[in-house]
């Protein structure tokens, strides 16, 4: 059987990400933009002892060219976890679509997906794994 299996480390860090999330949401509930709350929960993070990048543009190769600025990912926490913030109705396939191909691009494992835009943050939050990462494991 094939699973993505994430590092300890990693899931560690996605715990705190996710806890930094859950208290900016509480801190200042749905309703603000994209930019507040990723400016939060970089703090928030940061408070943590995490080193945060923001809004890093990264390049991609096409046929044999670097396009310098392809893509604006929103934070990478400890060059290990990405996460990708949206404030909006309700998260989109495109958005997890997104999320999965920048993971691809990085050659990361797992991604956070938050939608801050909802009344409780657990309905606005997705892991996506990235199936690059699967390897063979017994079934237990």
């Amino acid at each position: 059987m094939l699973k993505v299996v994430v590092p300890g480390q990693i899931e560690a860090l996605a715990r705190s990400a996710v806890d930094s999330a859950l208290a900016v949401h509480r801190a200042l509930g749905p309703g603000l933009l994209e930019s507040a709350y990723r400016d939060c929960l970089q703090l928030e993070l940061s408070t943590r002892g995490h080193a945060v990048e923001r809004e890093q543009l990264l390049p991609i190769r096409y046929r044999d060219h670097t396009i310098p600025r392809a893509y604006r990912i929103d934070l990478l926490v400890d060059r290990e976890l990405l996460i990708e913030l949206k404030a909006v109705e309700a998260l989109q396939p495109i958005h997890r679509v997104q999320l999965t191909t920048y993971l691809r691009l990085l050659r990361l494992p797992l991604g956070l997906l938050i939608n801050f835009h909802v009344p409780l943050l657990k309905e606005g939050l997705d892991r996506i794994l990235n199936l690059d990462f699967q390897t063979e494991v017994s079934p237990t």
